[in-house]
């Protein structure tokens, strides 16, 4: 595909430029596009009482403008020049942050056009074009970067997720609250978009007694009867997961709950995947707790998943496996977004990267 950079020359009407090829196309400034709403979105984003996506994509557009702007484009860049840039996937992965992206795009300048070949979710291989922006060359190259760094890091944790949850079958594969700073929903709605399904979203929305907790409390009896008490004095209702390290605890558990009634809907059976010298892993411990509860209770495996090991923990009838590399070792997906596709795909075979 050749480049396509057009100027409004002053022998055409205001409104309407003469594009190569002999196309025409409507200026930037009588391009109308309806406000984006997340009931158009694939995947829509987990819910958060008081996260503020607008107010993430404000913040990452501001560190990058500083207090002067772009003065490269500002020194470079004709006002009105216009052009079509075409996003290409540079490697074989799950497209994830496209809903994003395009409300990035739009909160730089409203009168940009974009449009998708691909989805949310959608699996694409390396050197595919699926997606073009279309407008003032300044706004497009403004919002560039911080589109593409929401889209390279949400296709790759969508990208590894999906290869987990494919993997872990029966069970669901989780993210947990390892996630980057400020970045907690987004990196949790890159994990939906993969086919994983989210952990509490914070310390609000679930109760979770872990191992500092019950160290604490004075054992898992106390930390549970807390518990306990205090959602009964607050009349509050949540879902309440404890975290055990040993069969002991899995029935120290089972025995309080046998004899009281209580706010307990899973258990973690933390580390019982012990890994071994050869690379391989042994989850006799894990599938002995997952017989002991029995189904009472959902059950969640935690600790040495991998890509190598999740279908073996999936196989031994746990409900949930989590997985903080999902979100804490991200592999970003290599995309790009290019004006001139023609010198990219040339530049791309020569790298082995198209």
């Amino acid at each position: 595909m050749s480049m396509i950079i057009s100027v409004s020359p002053p022998c055409l009407r205001p409104g309407l430029w003469k594009a190569s090829r002999g196309t025409v196309r409507m200026s930037a400034a009588e391009i109308k596009l309806s406000p984006i709403s997340l009931s158009s979105m694939t995947v829509k984003p987990p819910s958060h009482p008081t996260y503020d996506l607008k107010g993430i994509i404000k913040l990452a557009l501001s560190e990058d403008a500083g207090d002067r702007g772009d003065v490269t484009c500002m020194a470079t860049i004709p006002s009105e020049m216009e052009v079509e840039a075409y996003f290409l996937a540079k490697e074989d992965g799950v497209l994830a942050g496209i809903a994003l992206a395009e409300l990035v795009f739009h909160e730089v300048d409203p009168s940009l056009k974009v449009e998708w070949s691909q989805a949310d979710g959608d699996y694409v291989h390396k050197g595919v074009q699926f997606g073009k922006v279309t407008g003032r060359a300044y706004s497009v190259v403004v919002a560039e970067r911080v589109a593409l760094n929401f889209m390279q890091r949400m296709s790759g944790i969508a990208t590894l997720t999906k290869a987990m949850a494919d993997a872990a079958r029966p069970a669901c594969i989780l993210e947990t609250r390892k996630t980057a700073p400020g970045l907690r929903l987004v990196d949790k709605w890159a994990v939906l978009i993969g086919g994983g399904k989210n952990h509490r979203m914070g310390l609000f929305d679930m109760v979770m007694i872990k191992d500092n907790h019950i160290s604490i409390a004075g054992g898992v009896t106390n930390a549970i009867r807390s518990v306990d008490m205090y959602l009964q004095q607050k009349n509050l209702k949540m879902e309440v997961e404890v975290e055990t390290r040993t069969l002991d605890e899995v029935l120290e558990v089972l025995q309080y709950a046998s004899q009281s009634e209580t706010s307990v809907t899973r258990i973690m059976l933390d580390n019982m995947v012990v890994p071994l010298p050869d690379g391989d892993v042994d989850v006799s411990m894990l599938e002995e707790a997952v017989k002991l509860i029995n189904g009472k209770f959902e059950t969640e495996a935690s600790g040495n998943v991998t890509l190598e090991t999740v279908h073996k923990i999936g196989q031994t009838g746990v409900t949930y496996i989590s997985s903080g590399a999902l979100t804490h070792s991200v592999k970003a997906l290599d995309i790009s977004l290019k004006i001139d596709t023609e010198l990219a795909l040339k530049v791309g075979r020569r790298t082995k990267r198209a």
